[in-house]
């Protein structure tokens, strides 16, 4: 049976005027009117409101959120799937730093004075990369951008990010025009991009070019930095990444 308006605000626990603003995006548009031109939502609305719902909880914008839906190869479990893995990265995260905060607030009450190890055990600014590195199997990878970057001057560093900074906006320009992160300009500038590692830094595979942009998404750091170029601009470059690292394997 479909729903008017007011009582799908009540089950999702949002506001009518949110629906609305939903519908005006075309993020989420009733399938059905009433005589009078009431909104009447179905059940695939509903499961469509669910995952807005559950995007926006992760941190999506809405206009991310939009093109995601609006892909015609959008498929609801793979993105239920992803949606757990990235809660179940934050969820980590949160109780390794609620175990932080419990050992400050302990050390406070009992009066005693912490180490500058356990201080800082909660913070592991280097926890991701460390992760890829081990998976991917780049240790001489790693020696060899030491090596090299240790050469570099102050035009070789300029170089290095005008090329990276095309590469960003160029994926940038891509999502702000509707494109998918699948079709063939944006993977060429994932492949142009996974070029560029490789002539500046290490020898880069499509399989850790893949992970790379898996760490563009589960970290915060890596996420706001390169958001602020364009909201959405994390997710959209790693998603270009995996359809290239599927190509290359192909």
């Amino acid at each position: 049976m479909a729903l008017t308006v007011s009582q799908v605000a009540r089950l999702a626990k949002i506001s009518v005027r949110t629906l609305h603003h939903y519908d005006a995006l075309e993020l989420l548009c009733p399938s059905e009117r009433s005589d009078a031109g009431y909104r009447l939502y179905s059940q695939a609305d509903l499961q469509r409101l669910q995952q807005v719902l559950f995007f926006r909880e992760l941190g999506f914008p809405l206009e991310e959120i939009r093109r995601i839906l609006g892909n015609p190869d959008f498929n609801l479990r793979a993105a239920l799937l992803m949606q757990r893995r990235l809660l179940d990265e934050r969820a980590e995260r949160l109780d390794t730093l609620r175990h932080a905060v419990d050992a400050a607030l302990a050390s406070i009450d009992q009066g005693t004075q912490m180490s500058g190890e356990e201080m800082f055990e909660g913070f592991e600014p280097t926890r991701y990369e460390d992760e890829v590195r081990e998976r991917w199997g780049d240790t001489e990878a790693y020696r060899e951008s030491k090596r090299r970057t240790a050469k570099y001057q102050k035009d070789d560093w300029r170089r290095i990010k005008e090329e990276a900074d095309g590469v960003f906006e160029g994926l940038a320009r891509l999502l702000e025009a509707g494109h998918a992160p699948t079709e063939r300009e944006a993977m060429d500038l994932a492949e142009a991009h996974r070029q560029h590692l490789i002539r500046w830094f290490y020898p880069c595979t499509p399989d850790f070019h893949r992970a790379l942009g898996e760490l563009y998404v589960s970290d915060a750091r890596f996420t706001e930095n390169i958001d602020s170029k364009r909201p959405g601009l994390a997710l959209f470059s790693r998603e270009a990444f995996v359809a290239n690292a599927a190509r290359q394997s192909s």
